[in-house]
This record gives C-alpha cells, structure tokens and sequence, in this order.
C-alpha cells in the first residue's frame, strides 16, 4: 500500500519565506514612488502635457503658453479679443520641494521667476513657452531635476517643430 505524503511544516515555512522574498524583492524593484520615478513622472506628464496642448492649438486653431518658474507651471491660453493672456486653472501644477525646473530659449538660460514674485503679476504674466496654432513650439530646453548635488537630471527640448522627449540631462556631454 502507498503511502501519500503532504507537506511537512518547514517546508511550507520555505515556500512562505520564498514567496516573501519575491514579493519584497518586486516592491522594491518597481520602486514606492521615490525622488528619482517621482521626477520622471513629472517629466513624462509634462512632456505629455506640452503634446496634448500642441494637438489643441492646431485643432482648435488656438494659442497656448507654458508660465514656468522654478517650482511650479501654469497653462495659458491667449484671448485675442482681450489680447490677454489667460491661465486654464486657478493655481499652478506645483513640484515636489526637492525639485526644480530651468528652462533655456535660444540657447540662452533664462532667469525664472519665483512662485512668491509671480503671484502678484499672475493676472498679466506672460508665458515663456509658446504652443501656437500653426504646430510651432518655442524652441527650448527644459532641465528638470532633484535639488541634491548628484540627484537625478532630466532634459525636455524641442527644436520647435517636434515635440519633447524626455531623455536623461547629462550635463558633461553637453559641457566637453
């Protein structure tokens, strides 16, 4: 007669203590949203962002604009009857504090202004990021990165004609 077997205790510890192994290694592995996805999530939606808007502006034949400063950016829309500039939310989409933003035109760094500053002129600002109606982009780099020294970089840049990627900054290619 044959005997049937099943499972001793340890080897249903082993299977558990596997099993926890793997799920933990599987967390870690795809990250509990840290600085560094964090910021590529906000690089991604922003460059998400820039595509939709670009898609609007030729569809409904309208002029969009990014207001950008070193925290925080605001979607506007031009109103040619008041030949104004008009922000699309009441505040602007925020970073997380350990990140920042600058922004080249032209090749050029541009001084951003500081959320406090651009508060009082929020009204009558004016973008830096143009999103015309003819598909044209501002020509532009956007460097998105952690405030820590040797933090993750991450570049956004348009000729003007295609739309941003984003694409690790590597500042000693750009520098050599």
């Amino acid at each position: 007669m044959r005997r049937t077997r099943g499972f001793t205790l340890i080897e249903l510890l082993v299977v558990l203590v596997i099993l926890g192994s793997l799920i933990g290694l599987a967390v870690l592995g795809g990250g509990i949203a840290g600085p560094t996805r964090e910021l590529r999530g906000e690089a991604e939606r922003l460059a998400g962002l820039i595509g939709v808007l670009a898609e609007e502006a030729v569809l409904d034949n309208r002029e969009y604009g990014l207001r950008l400063s070193g925290e925080t950016y605001q979607v506007l829309l031009y109103e040619p009857r008041s030949g104004r500039w008009q922000a699309l939310a009441d505040k602007p989409h925020r970073l997380p504090a350990w990140a920042e933003l600058s922004l080249e035109l032209d090749g050029e760094p541009l001084q951003l202004p500081t959320p406090e500053g651009e508060e009082g002129d929020a009204k009558n600002s004016l973008p830096q990021l143009l999103i015309l109606s003819s598909g044209e982009l501002s020509p532009f780099r956007l460097h998105l990165r952690e405030r820590r020294k040797d933090g993750l970089r991450l570049l956004l840049s348009s000729d003007g004609f295609r739309l941003p990627r984003v694409e690790a900054d590597d500042l000693k290619a750009r520098a050599g």
